[in-house]
């Protein structure tokens, strides 16, 4: 039997080990879970990434180029005529917009590099997608304290069920880029 040549393979891998994240988390993430849902053979799974490790590495990747594809496209960061906590926010507010569950998704991929040191390299990779066009705005120390802000905001909200609030959002951004400023 001639082999099929099938170029999306590791794309689909990729999208349907981040669909078993968000559907079971990463405890019920494994090569079979994975290659059950993107209905390819168990060996295609294992060929394009030989960890597990690999392959959440790759489904972070993919979040964080989601995360920076987002960033880029809001343009409000890059438009100096719009305050940089108004830009912040309405970013903020776009994400949550999406609902809860592509971000809940998001961090816990995030999250997972306090455990799995093969991650940290490409969570920072999420800061950086964020810090880099702030940092245009502002100083990078700045920036960094913002992109920190942002991260505690979104957790704490995801975590304790809370609402977006885009007024109190605003007014800490704006505490935060104004004193800089200042």
């Amino acid at each position: 039997m001639a082999r099929r040549h099938d170029p999306e393979r590791r794309e689909r891998i990729i999208e349907a080990a981040i669909r078993v994240v968000g559907a079971k988390g990463i405890a019920g993430l494994s090569h079979r879970t994975v290659a059950a849902e993107a209905d390819v053979p168990l060996g295609s799974t294992t060929y394009h990434f030989a960890s597990l490790d690999e392959l959440l590495v790759a489904a972070l990747r993919r979040c964080n180029e989601n995360f920076a594809r987002m960033v880029r496209e809001g343009g409000s960061l890059a438009d100096p005529a719009v305050p940089l906590a108004d830009a912040l926010t309405r970013l903020l507010g776009e994400w949550f917009s999406g609902g809860r569950g592509p971000m809940e998704l998001e961090y816990e991929l995030y999250l997972a590099a306090l455990r799995r040191p093969a991650l940290r390299p490409v969570a920072g990779e999420w800061a950086d997608a964020l810090v880099e066009p702030i940092a245009h705005r502002t100083d990078l120390a700045t920036a960094r304290a913002l992109t920190a802000l942002l991260d505690g905001i979104c957790l704490q909200a995801l975590l304790t069920g809370g609402e977006f609030d885009p007024e109190y959002t605003r007014e800490m951004l704006a505490r935060v880029a104004e004193g800089a400023a200042g």
